[in-house]
């Protein structure tokens, strides 16, 4: 794809992300964002950038140890949110609108760089991990948590795409997901990548409560409903409710939903 594609997938990818809530969906993100945080360990004073930072989960773990925390997302409404919790809780956060191809930071500029189930969402990939390493300082630390081709995400997105399928040449995040991804991405650029394939579980009232979660407040699922009517768009709800299903580990009539997810701690090089 060239940069005009590039730039039109992600004002279309943008529109997405700022449908519903996203900050609904991130709740569940808040125990995989500690453990990144956890593994990357930020020193006090140090500074930490969160891309893709969505409604600034990671980034306000990453202030709770006394760090200087900027956050970046390109949909303004959920910078909006971070700032909003950030405000709550009196946490200085520096929450800004921008893009994860293209962030507005000198070379050099953080001590460490997250991103939790945000960076592996960028169109360009190339791109993205390019800007991860150039802002991130020489051995610095690099901290992604994101989704795995296996278990709930694989299924989750795989169903998505079946009917909504994504623009030709473009890479899926699960890309992020595996080591020959995260080294064709990371790996001529930095000293050691290290990852784990992780855990997290998610909790609804019910199996039907995590579809209708997602159904009205998850972007890339809204959007694939209002493109879909008739028996697709009941199928599509119905696939959705059988990888929830398939992952469920309660027995009580509610809903904890399995999500092994990878979690990536690179040294810059």
């Amino acid at each position: 794809m060239n940069e005009t594609e590039y730039a039109a997938l992600t004002e279309n990818q943008k529109e997405t992300w700022a449908t519903g809530d996203f900050n609904e969906i991130a709740r569940q993100n808040v125990v995989i964002a500690e453990a990144l945080c956890e593994a990357v360990d930020p020193r006090p004073g140090q500074r930490v950038l969160d891309v893709a930072c969505g409604s600034g989960t990671a980034a306000l773990c990453a202030e709770r140890r006394y760090c200087e925390v900027t956050g970046v997302d390109y949909v303004p409404g959920l910078i909006e949110r971070a700032r909003a919790r950030a405000a709550a809780n009196r946490q200085p956060v520096d929450f800004r609108v921008g893009d994860a191809q293209d962030l507005p930071f000198p070379d050099d500029s953080f001590d460490a760089v997250l991103s939790v189930y945000g960076v592996q969402f960028a169109p360009d990939q190339e791109r993205a991990a390019a800007e991860l390493l150039r802002v991130c300082k020489s051995g610095g630390t690099i901290g992604l948590a994101g989704p795995i081709p296996e278990g709930w995400s694989g299924d989750w997105f795989a169903t998505h795409a079946s009917y909504a399928p994504p623009p030709p040449g473009v890479r899926s995040p699960l890309r992020w997901g595996t080591d020959e991804g995260l080294e064709a991405l990371l790996g001529a650029d930095v000293r050691s990548i290290e990852s784990t394939r992780r855990t997290a579980h998610q909790y609804y009232r019910s199996i039907e409560h995590a579809v209708t979660v997602f159904s009205t407040y998850f972007g890339p699922t809204i959007r694939a409903l209002e493109a879909l009517d008739g028996a697709d768009r009941e199928n599509f709800l119905g696939e959705l409710e059988a990888v929830m299903r398939r992952y469920n580990r309660a027995t009580d009539g509610t809903a904890i939903v399995e999500n092994r997810y990878l979690q990536t701690v690179a040294i810059d090089g």
